[in-house]
């Protein structure tokens, strides 16, 4: 079975007042994180999207051995998900969605997920919810181009047009960083500093261009 993997990274955070995908998650940018946490998965591709910030970003985040579909309208609630699926390889059986503010999830969670699916969508079932990553076969895809943001992947998984398979994970949904309080989860932080209201704009750290690893 070929896999490609997907992680969203193209939409914008007004609640942190800055580019979320920057922003720091233990020495390096929250995306890239994420996009780490998805090369150690071993997808047979690994697609990311990026909206208006993307010049920026990839002066900071390495996207080695990674396709990076630009989507500039993101920002604006159009869906990465379309034109991202024009980078999709041909060979591909299906898709692994994952969240780019995410990068909790572990490659037992996707292969799990990819290995227990029976039914065209499978989704996450953690112990306090649903959650990424989500699978879509290759039958889907012409559904998924009909989106009109990313979000509405989650109508099309609710809809009950297509039968779901919910495969367990293990633990809580892993922490995502929209807002000043779920940002310090992920950083294992207790509680957001007491002199900064919570929806103060996070600060922009400085990261240093990455160095690129070389392809194997």
């Amino acid at each position: 079975m070929f896999v490609t993997g997907l992680v969203l990274g193209a939409d914008s955070s007004p609640h942190l007042g800055a580019a979320w995908q920057l922003q720091d998650h233990g020495g390096v940018p929250l995306l890239g994180a994420a996009v780490d946490s998805a090369r150690a998965c071993g997808f047979d591709q690994l697609v990311v999207t990026l909206g208006s910030a993307a010049a920026q970003i990839r002066e900071c985040v390495d996207f080695s051995r990674v396709r990076v579909v630009e989507s500039p309208h993101a920002d604006t609630g159009s869906a990465s998900i379309v034109p991202a699926l024009d980078a999709v390889d041909r060979r591909a059986d299906g898709l692994v969605v994952l969240a780019g503010d995410q990068p909790g999830v572990t490659s037992a969670t996707v292969w799990s997920l990819v290995a227990e699916s029976a039914t065209l969508i499978g989704v996450c079932r953690y112990e306090d919810g649903e959650s990424y990553p989500c699978w879509f076969s290759r039958e889907l895809f012409g559904e998924l181009r009909r989106l009109r943001t990313d979000a509405d992947l989650w109508d099309l998984i609710r809809s009950g047009t297509h039968r779901v398979t919910k495969v367990d994970a293990i633990g809580n949904i892993p922490a995502r960083a929209a807002t000043w309080s779920t940002y310090h989860q992920p950083l294992g932080t207790s509680a957001v500093p007491q002199e900064l209201p919570p929806d103060h704009p996070l600060p922009l750290p400085n990261h240093p261009r990455p160095r690129r690893r070389t392809p194997n």
